[in-house]
């Protein structure tokens, strides 16, 4: 879909095909597509057709709203988890003494309209359909919210804001967008201007931020248990907030890791007790602070996500188990079905987990920690 077929779908004519197809019966499409492509252009029946499957589909991200909305499907891939752009709109709000901001580039402009909130957005990209769909939104959510929207060559764009936001993840995976100029230009945009954020994929690691990129924190977003973003920030002179290199936020509870500087967690036998990690807390870096937390160790240094103990603590940033046993590694007795082995005393129904203890294969038979 160009820029101009969605623009056809904000005329008169574009939104009762919209309706007609969003309030028909999913069993009666067939024949409402047939009656709309006898009275309208295939392509803007085309067009509504994918903008109601990813409407459907925006329901995980945006909740009610994804109905009002327009999307692309990269644009959708691609966007921030509403709860995770509010949480960072809080963090801005709490930690950055600014009011004009920059954000580019767009997307669907998730970032940008949640920025718009609060503060003044000139919300920027190359690419005439991101800016359509962008203002689109904008339009539909809020009319009076303060953005602007514009399309311009992020190479040459003079960002006037007070703190810059580039969103650096490429649909569909890891790394650097192709619109945007190059992973070097994101970092230096912003440390340039001084406060801001970097938006790079979930599958970051800790070891792959650059030593010398400047930012004032690097932070892994999880939405339950399944990391969404990780974002570098640079909160400018005067911001209250504290300087720590890695941080770990689990939402939508909002509990929050940061590093201490802990030597990577020793390895152990299985304990009484296995906790999985979160995995931004793993992606962070920060198994080694759950491990001290829960008194435990990790069962093998190449899965840090599962750690071990003899005790039962209480954290939020892992799911405990107790273990019921372990056993040598059986492929047969791994694709047992969960529940099949009773535990010690007919205590309750134990799940077959795989599982490395010290480099070999192993299974343990877990069940939920009281």
């Amino acid at each position: 879909m160009d820029a101009d077929t969605f623009r056809s779908l904000l005329t008169d004519e574009g939104q009762a095909v919209l309706a007609a197809l969003g309030d028909a019966d999913p069993a009666a499409w067939p024949a409402a597509l047939t009656a709309l492509r006898r009275d309208h252009p295939a392509e803007l029946v085309a067009a509504a057709v994918e903008q109601v499957r990813l409407r459907r589909e925006a329901e995980a991200k945006f909740g009610a709203d994804a109905q009002r909305m327009y999307f692309t499907p990269d644009g959708l891939e691609q966007a921030s988890h509403r709860e995770v752009a509010e949480y960072k709109l809080g963090r801005v709000l709490d930690e950055m003494g600014v009011v004009f901001l920059d954000v580019c580039p767009l997307g669907v402009g998730a970032d940008a309209l949640v920025l718009g909130w609060s503060h003044a957005v000139t919300a920027v990209d190359g690419d005439p359909l991101s800016v359509a769909v962008t203002a689109a939104n904008a339009a539909a959510l809020d009319p009076q919210a303060t953005i602007w929207v514009e399309q311009q060559d992020l190479t040459v764009y003079e960002f006037m804001g007070e703190a810059v936001f580039v969103d650096a993840v490429r649909p569909g995976e890891p790394g650097p967008r192709a619109w945007v100029p190059s992973p070097a230009w994101a970092l230096d945009t912003v440390r340039g201007i001084g406060a801001g954020a970097v938006r790079l994929g979930p599958d970051l690691a800790y070891g792959s931020v650059p030593e010398d990129c400047g930012a004032d924190e690097a932070e892994w977003i999880s939405w339950e248990g399944e990391v969404q973003e990780a974002v570098l920030w640079w909160f400018g002179e005067g911001s209250p907030a504290a300087r720590v290199p890695r941080r770990a936020t689990l939402l939508p509870g909002g509990a929050t890791l940061t590093g201490r500087g802990l030597p990577d967690p020793a390895v152990r036998p299985p304990g009484r007790y296995l906790y999985e990690v979160d995995a931004a807390v793993v992606a962070a870096g920060l198994v080694a602070e759950v491990a001290e937390d829960v008194g435990g160790g990790v069962l093998d240094a190449a899965v840090p996500a599962r750690v071990t103990s003899d005790e039962a603590r209480t954290t939020p940033f892992a799911r405990a188990y107790e273990i019921t046993g372990v056993l040598p590694y059986d492929p047969a007795a791994e694709a047992a079905e969960p529940g099949q082995h009773a535990g010690p005393g007919g205590g309750g129904a134990s799940t077959v987990l795989p599982a490395r203890v010290a480099g070999e294969p192993a299974l343990l038979l877990v069940r939920p920690a009281p």
